[in-house]
């Protein structure tokens, strides 16, 4: 009697800690499902210059927060998990521009510049690791 109570004991300890597993499987996925339709919903759709400054501002920010390292320069350095590079190419002047080189200048000098300017996304890619966005190519329309 007592092997049959320890072994479904043992089955039940088994089962919590597999549901458990599950469960925070299922919250990192929401987690990162969440994340990425913050910048999924401006794919693919015309937006204007200041839904590049927001976004110039909410990656700066995440990658602030992800403690993503920095070169000499000042440019995020990419790693495997969780950081996000976005560029700027500006048919104006066949000019290609970081978030980091915006930032530093002044948002709102972009914003100013470019704020009825039509910008759409060419170019995303995710973090093979995560599954989390990785780098954004917007082109000037």
């Amino acid at each position: 009697m007592k092997k049959i109570f320890i072994f479904l004991a043992i089955i039940v300890v088994i089962l919590c800690v597999i549901l458990y597993q599950y469960n925070s499987y299922q919250r990192a996925q929401n987690a990162i499902n969440s994340e990425n339709s913050e910048y999924e919903q401006y794919l693919d759709k015309e937006i204007y210059g200041i839904d590049i400054a927001s976004l110039i501002n909410k990656s700066t920010d995440k990658n602030e927060k992800n403690s993503v390292s920095k070169d000499d320069k000042g440019y995020f350095i990419q790693n495997d998990e969780n950081s996000i590079e976005i560029e700027i190419y500006i048919k104006d002047s066949d000019t290609t521009y970081k978030m980091e080189q915006i930032y530093k200048q002044g948002v709102e000098q972009f914003v100013q510049f470019f704020l009825n300017d039509k910008f759409k996304s060419s170019k995303v890619e995710y973090h093979e690791k995560t599954k989390r966005i990785k780098y954004i190519l917007f082109e000037q329309i």
